[in-house]
Formats: structure tokens, sequence, C-alpha cells
């Protein structure tokens, strides 16, 4: 028996529990793996709760990120063998893939031999974020060396991950958050100049650190009114890329600023990179190998315990952390 985190009913954090099942012997094309570590996603929280993009069955699994070591493989599974050191990048269901817990069944399409730099800890921290920025920023956006990028919400995974991958190229990463509270951190993470929305004015300081050219790339998970300051602050042909929707409010088009600077603003997520098998591997090796040379590390905010998921789901919903929760088993 395994000790999986499922929930029975959709709510808060404390629907979640840990149940002692089976989990099945792995079939064509999967593997099943020993959970070292997890990594939460904010995805994970709006799937518990009924709001994510597809909806539970409940009982269900959850969970997109883990590392760990291959327990067993299916019968055509030749890549990957018992005892390998592996990570998960996000499958295509959790309800079937989910990773919480101790033991997990996940396709090996969705596996990695991750750098042995990496701990598990790190390691479960990192597919998600920076395949969701690699395949905004570098796919769709075609970042280039000088573009100015604005990040809005820059101290979560993925904005964090858009920082670096956009120093990677040598770019210019504006990170926006609502507090200075993370004003020095994400300095030291490596943002270029950080707006204080709750404080400053997004459209002018947007021009003002640009110099009135404006940004080329919004990386953007937030949405909502906010978006008509993003379009001000754009430069011609711009992009906007809305990956997620924080605010409650309606999301608008900025249709007079699209007109006037020929704006492109558009909705994404990373299974436009996952479900590319071209894509999926040119990312996957991108970012294997920016993470063996050091040139990305990933940035890892507080660890709970697996019998602590609940108080971990909680701290995931606090807006606190900066960079990724992890979960050791």
């Amino acid at each position: 028996m395994a000790k999986v985190v499922r929930f029975h009913k959709m709510g808060g954090p404390e629907v979640l529990q840990i149940d002692n099942i089976e989990v099945d012997k792995p079939g064509k094309g999967e593997l099943r793996m020993k959970v070292k570590a997890i990594g939460l996603n904010r995805a994970e929280a709006l799937y518990r709760k009924g709001e994510y993009l597809v909806q539970p069955n409940v009982p269900s699994k959850l969970g997109y990120e883990a590392a760990g070591i291959v327990d067993a493989v299916g019968p055509d599974v030749k890549e990957f063998a018992v005892g390998d050191i592996v990570s998960v990048m996000p499958p295509s269901s959790m309800e079937k893939y989910g990773v919480y817990g101790d033991l997990a069944l996940v396709p090996t399409i969705s596996v990695v031999k991750h750098p042995s730099n990496l701990s598990y800890a790190e390691a479960a921290a990192s597919w998600m974020q920076y395949l969701t920025a690699y395949g905004a920023l570098f796919e769709i956006a075609k970042i280039k060396r000088g573009d100015y990028v604005v990040i809005p919400a820059a101290s979560s995974s993925v904005g964090l991950a858009a920082i670096q991958l956009t120093n990677l190229v040598g770019a210019l990463p504006i990170a926006a958050t609502r507090t200075a509270k993370k004003k020095k951190a994400l300095l030291e993470a490596g943002a270029i100049e950080v707006i204080v929305t709750d404080e400053e004015n997004l459209t002018e300081r947007l021009n003002q650190i640009t110099k009135n050219m404006g940004a080329r790339i919004a990386f953007d998970p937030v949405g909502g009114k906010a978006v008509l300051a993003l379009a001000k602050g754009m430069s011609r042909e711009g992009i906007i890329i809305e990956y997620g929707a924080l605010s409650q409010d309606p999301t608008p088009f900025p249709l007079f600023e699209s007109l006037q600077k020929g704006l492109t603003m558009r909705g994404y997520t990373l299974f436009e990179v996952l479900s590319h098998d071209k894509r999926r591997e040119e990312a996957k090796k991108f970012i294997s190998d920016a993470l063996s040379k050091g040139l990305l590390k990933p940035i890892i905010a507080k660890t709970f315990a697996l019998d602590d998921i609940v108080e971990a789901h909680r701290y995931l919903e606090s807006n606190q952390q900066f960079g990724k929760i992890i979960v050791t088993v």
C-alpha cells in the first residue's frame, strides 16, 4: 500500500487527505517511481477547488511535479530502468497521474533523467516553471537580446524562472509585484527594475524604465483590468501573453492600444509545448543543459513534509512564498 494524497470533495486545503491505496503496476509507456520530493503549483490548488481548466472526478489524485527513483517500468519501456533517478514534467492528467504521494505512476513521455547536480527538491522545482516560461518567451514571443520583458506576479516560481531565462539571452526583465515586501529579493533575483503596483503607476513606470520604448513582451498570469495598463506600456508590435487568471475581474481586450500599436494578446499554457513532440524535446534539452551548467537555478521558498500537505497548500494560497514550495517524502 502507498500513501497517496487525494481529495474526495472539492474545496479548501482541508479537503486533502492521505489515503493508503494500491498504486497500479506500470503499463505500456508508463513507469512507477518512489517519490522523494514534490513541487507544488497554483494549478493544483485550482484543481482541488474545481476552478481549473479541467474538472476533477472525485476521489481524485493531484500533482504535476515530482522527483524520485524508478521503482518499476512498463513492458515496452527501454529508456528507463529500475533505480534510475528521475523527475517529472507535468503529465496530461492529474486525475490519472497525480504525483502527490510516496509512490506514483507516470507516463514515460513526461519523465526526465534530470542533471545530476540537482537535488531531488531542485529537480521537483524545475520543470513546470521553466517549461512554462520557456514556451512563452522562446516559442511564442521569440525573445532576443535587448528586449524589455515585463513580468507581473514576479515572485512566483514561474515569474522567477522568467527573470532567469530573460537574463540568459541578454534581455531585460522588469518585475511587477503588488507590495514592496519582495522588491529587494526580486532585484537580487535578477530583475533590472521592480514596479510596486500598489504604490506606482504601472504604465508610467514602464515608459520611464524603457525610455518610452515600451516593453516588447508582457508575461502575465494575472489578467483583469491591469491588462489595460500593461497595453499602454507596451512597444509597437508588442505581445501580451496571458498564462493565468489570478485576478477575479474580467479581462478586457485593449482594443485601442492594440489598434494603435499593432499589439498581439493571446492565452497560453505549457501544454502547447508538452503536447508537441519537437517543441517538448527542444525545451527539455535547453532547460536540462542550462540547469546542468548552473545557468538556471530554481529558488525554493519553503519545504514541508508529506504529512503536512494541508499546511503546505495553505501556505501556497497565502501568497507569502518567494519561489517554489516543496514537499519532501
